[in-house]
């Protein structure tokens, strides 16, 4: 009986032994013929199912996710709002990958991040349901606005630089067409040794007349794209002197003695406005710190004194 037991016991050891070798070896093929079926699958697949694939798992997530936010603003936003947008992205200077639609997509993400944690922050942390409606609402007016706002700033930024850059691009202007250089030549000159968005600017004049534009009418298609009223006198005067055949030489010096003149007169100004610009942070931030320093002693020995006495 014993001997039967043993011997049953070792059919088992042995049938558990060769299925065990039978799941690996019969696993191993059908996992390489997974792979097979996969690879003869993507050969077979559309071109556009290929190309889809091949983009980043990134790209493949936030694509349609963009274009949901941008159909939301187009959705939510004026007719006339997409003009304006690029209006201000002109001003601007058209930064790289900005358009109308990627401002759109962002208004939209910030009035849904902003308007949710404004909402969620004051119920979790106070569990005030009004506090949560006025956050939320001021999230999402801040987060909507919040993409004019930085166009704004870049647009005013670029507008100054434009005007602190435009007296010294006219004085080598001056200089270069003194010394024999076309107006064209000159305009080259100064867009290749100075740097900004000025320089910036003339390049694309420059190249607006290499593709046939004619160069009054690339100097207003300068003045509509910036909002610098020095910038834009120096254009009207160039174009008046292109139409009435003035010499360019005569008007460019007495543009650059404007501007100069104009320069002078900018920081004159803003030399007078500074005494009513610190009045407040004097009087509300400095003047109580000394009355602490000076007084703060003073004081503290009299209440020592009548308190002693």
């Amino acid at each position: 009986m014993n001997s039967w037991v043993f011997i049953i016991g070792l059919v088992a050891i042995f049938a558990g032994i060769i299925g065990i070798i039978m799941s690996f070896a019969t696993s191993e093929p059908s996992g390489v013929t997974r792979s097979l079926a996969a690879i003869d699958a993507l050969r077979t697949a559309p071109d556009s199912m290929r190309q889809e694939l091949d983009k980043p798992f990134g790209e493949r997530v936030t694509g349609p996710a963009f274009g949901w936010l941008v159909r939301l603003g187009r959705r939510f936003t004026p007719g006339d709002q997409a003009a304006r947008l690029r209006r201000k992205l002109d001003l601007a200077g058209n930064p790289a990958g900005w358009d109308t639609d990627r401002v759109l997509a962002f208004k939209m993400l910030g009035l849904l991040v902003l308007g949710v944690l404004g909402l969620l922050i004051p119920l979790v942390f106070f569990g005030n349901a009004l506090w949560a409606l006025v956050f939320g609402i001021g999230g999402v007016v801040v987060g909507y606005f919040a993409p004019n706002m930085v166009l704004y700033q870049s647009a005013y930024e670029r507008s100054e630089r434009i005007r602190r850059e435009l007296p010294d691009a006219l004085d080598l202007l001056v200089i270069s067409v003194e010394s024999g250089l076309g107006f064209d030549a000159a305009l080259s000159q100064v867009a290749r040794n100075t740097e900004g968005p000025l320089a910036g600017e003339f390049f694309r004049v420059l190249q607006e007349m290499q593709l046939g534009t004619g160069r009054s009418d690339a100097m207003r298609a300068l003045a509509d794209r910036t909002d610098v009223s020095d910038l834009k006198a120096f254009i009207t005067a160039m174009v008046q002197a292109d139409a009435f055949g003035i010499p360019v030489a005569n008007v460019l010096r007495i543009q650059a003695r404007e501007m100069r003149i104009r320069r002078s007169q900018r920081a004159e100004e803003s030399a007078q406005k500074v005494p009513v610009k610190i009045l407040f942070p004097l009087v509300f931030c400095i003047l109580p710190a000394l009355f602490v320093v000076i007084l703060g002693p003073a004081v503290i020995t009299i209440m020592r004194t009548l308190g002693s006495t």
